[in-house]
């Protein structure tokens, strides 16, 4: 059974998520405008790599979000 993330640890995702969505920015920004093929092709391969951590880290707090608490914690 799944235990509530801590605060941290959603902190940490956020983080993790943020850091995958620029890697994927720039394995992008490369891999259209590099002009060595084999450059292109690498970064095309780091790109689908970041996409699935994204969607990964995304699948982890859509399966905590049912268990987040609905009022504010005292």
């Amino acid at each position: 059974m799944l235990q509530p993330m801590t605060a941290k640890e959603l902190e940490y995702v956020a983080d993790s998520m943020s850091n995958e969505d620029l890697l994927i920015k720039q394995c992008t920004a490369v891999s259209v405008g590099a002009s060595n093929q084999q450059l292109r092709q690498m970064c095309s391969q780091m790109l689908h790599t970041h996409q699935q951590h994204y969607q990964t880290l995304l699948h982890t707090l859509q399966q905590h979000q049912s268990m987040a608490p609905t009022q504010p914690q005292q």
